[in-house]
């Protein structure tokens, strides 16, 4: 069964929730990457191994993917597919989508040379605790001390 008969039924609002973009864009980015699709296999002979997901869960297994931050095993293991194979679906249509033009963010020059003022700026000042060795002075001593 395809995963995105599932995702047929859900409403607009929960299809953002569960997804991260809305639906429309989600139909884009599926036209794009057929569009992609078809184009590599123009000249190509018909053959091999059917591909496990259609164009539309590869699609949505990447959006899944970025928006749940789960491991590729994990989600491999949901699709029915091997973690380097999820691993390639995500890369692929990442790299499809990017070259498309139509889903990638423009550049810092860009935003520069741009009339229009930047309103605010985000910084992610998430602080993790890093675990180093206690440093005590009887230990310091001791080394220099053994030299003389």
């Amino acid at each position: 069964m395809r995963k995105i008969d599932k995702f047929e039924k859900v409403s607009e609002e929960n299809f953002k929730r569960l997804v991260g973009v809305k639906r429309s864009t989600f139909e884009v980015m599926v036209k794009e990457y057929k569009k992609a699709e078809e184009e590599r296999k123009k000249g190509h002979k018909v053959g091999g191994r059917k591909p496990k997901l259609c164009e539309e869960d590869r699609v949505l297994f990447m959006l899944e993917y970025y928006r749940e931050y789960r491991t590729l095993y994990h989600m491999g293991i949901d699709y029915g597919i091997s973690e380097g194979q999820a691993s390639k679906v995500v890369r692929d249509v990442e790299s499809v989508l990017i070259k498309s033009g139509k889903f990638s963010l423009p550049s810092k020059r860009v935003l520069y040379e741009s009339d229009s003022e930047i309103e605010f700026v985000i910084i992610d000042a998430t602080e993790s605790p890093i675990q180093r060795p206690k440093k005590s002075k009887s230990n310091t001593i001791q080394g220099r001390r053994s030299n003389i």
